[in-house]
This record gives C-alpha cells, structure tokens and sequence, in this order.
C-alpha cells in the first residue's frame, strides 16, 4: 500500500512541478493561513493528483489521528447528506467503503492540522466546506477556542463539465473514457473527445449555461485555455458552426497542454528526484502538523 501511494506521489508530483514550469515552493502547506488542498483545487482531469496528499497522510500520521478524533464530532446523517456521497454511493450500487463515507472527514482534517484560514475550492467543494467549518466549530465550542474556522476562496472555474454528461462536472473517475481530457492524452485522443462531446441540435455557438450545457461548457473550456473572456469568444466564434467549433476548442486544449505535458513526461522518469522532494515535504509536514496534533490530543485528554 506505501508502495503505491508512494509512486501516485511521484506521478502527482511531476503533475505539480509541470504545472509550475519546474522548480516550485514546496506544495505543503505553510503557516500562511492559506491552505493548497490539493482535492479543492486539482484541475479537472489531472490524474492522481488528490494522491499527493494521500503520500503525505501515509508519512505524516497526525493527518489521520485528527482525522479520527474530528470524526467523534460529526454524527452519520451529516456525511449521509453530502452530495458526493449520494452520488458516488449510487455509482457503486449502494456498496460505498467506510472509507469513501468518511473522506470529508479525512479533508478536514488535512485543512484544520495546519491551522489554515483560507482554502481555494472549486464549487463542488463548497459543501465539504461547510462540514469542515462546522467541525472547528464544534470543537472550539467543546475545548476552547484553537481552530480558525477557515473560508471559501472560490476559484474563477467554479465546475468543469463532462464532454459526454455537461450536467455532471468532469471527473478522473468517470468510468466513460470519451467524458474526461487528462493532460497525458495525446493530440489525437483530444480531438477525438472533443468531436464526440455532447451538444444539440443547434449549430450556431452561443452560451447559455441553462439551456445549451453542452456547448456552453464548450466555451467555458475555450475561454479558460486562451484566458479569453466569454464574450470574446462569443465574438471569435461568430459563422462557426459547433462541429467545427469543437476542433477550434480541442486545438486551445492541445496547445495550453503540449509544454505542461513534455514537462510532465521529462519529470517522470526522475523517479528518486521525486521520491526525495515527497520526502522533503512530508517532514516539512510534519514540523507543522505534529505540535498542533498535540495539543488536540492534550485538549481532548489523550495526553
């Protein structure tokens, strides 16, 4: 199991570096107030990348002790209403893991071990939000004041939608192929998704995100590979219709992941580079994450 989550870092960290054009600040969270969880923010697609902190929870157990102690604060119809659950629940014909079911848990506990204040999220996290805010509290409430109840810093991509559901958000784990762009498809896998992506029946490119979901995700995708604004692309699109209008986005794509790509695959095979910066990381995580730990355990009467 280490082995593996191991080599998920590693995969995880070349993503990360790639991203950043190479050398980085560590992605660990520091005593800044604003915490990177990594589960908030991934863009959508990118496989593995929630398993750097899967690595970093294996290294630095505090990660799972308060994981434990915030889950004697939540009762189960909490976590049972959560919507991710219902709906990975449902997917798994009502067989979801105890470890699927305490996941928001786990998450807050990754959040409140260092302190944070601010964390980045995308819209779909806004509810795991919610049980994280509601878990300082209730700790606060019975030990005294220790947690920041941390915010919301909502990212300017609230959702990415699915290429073959645009009502569902894209996802890494969708069991349909042609539903997700990961950044280690090849040109021609992209076009191919893009060109089978859902839309209508109507050819001009327009957007209105609650009637046409298909194509205006279509221009969502545009506009954040160009950087271009919704109306600007509107406006570059006029005369096309959505058949070709699809290569246009697939191109953007290509083009926005091409260097990120040829960095992830150089990173890559830099396997003990990559083991050491996790190592590097997780002891850094832990200077942090093992005194805050302590004094929980002190607060509660562990220690």
């Amino acid at each position: 199991m280490a082995l593996h989550l191991v080599r998920k870092a590693r995969a995880c960290r070349s993503f990360i570096r790639a991203f950043h054009g190479g050398a980085v600040a560590d992605p660990v969270p520091q005593n800044n107030g604003i915490h990177r969880i990594f589960s908030g923010i991934q863009p959508t697609g990118i496989p593995h990348l929630g398993n750097y902190l899967g690595a970093i929870e294996s290294w630095v157990p505090e990660h799972s002790e308060l994981s434990w102690i915030l889950g004697c604060l939540v009762r189960m119809p909490r976590l049972q209403n959560l919507p991710q659950w219902k709906t990975k629940n449902d997917s798994l014909k009502q067989e979801g893991t105890v470890g699927l079911f305490t996941y928001p848990v786990l998450q807050a506990a990754d959040i409140l071990l260092y302190k944070s204040t601010h964390v980045p999220v995308g819209e779909d996290q806004i509810k795991h939000m919610e049980l994280v805010r509601d878990l300082a509290q209730r700790f606060n409430k019975k030990y005294g004041e220790f947690f920041p109840v941390p915010k919301s810093l909502l990212t300017s991509m609230k959702k990415v939608k699915s290429l073959r559901d645009p009502s569902a958000k894209m996802s890494k784990s969708d069991p349909d192929k042609l539903a997700t762009i990961r950044i280690t498809d090849s040109p021609e896998e992209i076009v191919m998704k893009f060109r089978k992506a859902v839309t209508d029946f109507t050819s001009e490119v327009t957007y209105s995100p609650s009637t046409r979901l298909g194509v205006s995700n279509m221009v969502d995708i545009h506009a954040a590979m160009t950087g271009l604004t919704v109306e600007e692309v509107i406006h570059q699109s006029a005369g096309l219709d959505t058949a070709r209008y699809k290569d246009v986005v697939a191109d953007a794509v290509i083009q926005k992941f091409a260097p990120i790509k040829r960095e992830v695959e150089r990173l890559s095979v830099e396997k003990d580079y990559l083991k050491k910066v996790l190592q590097v990381g997780a002891e850094k995580a832990r200077e942090l994450a093992k005194p805050v730990c302590q004094e929980v355990k002190k607060l509660v009467g562990f220690l």
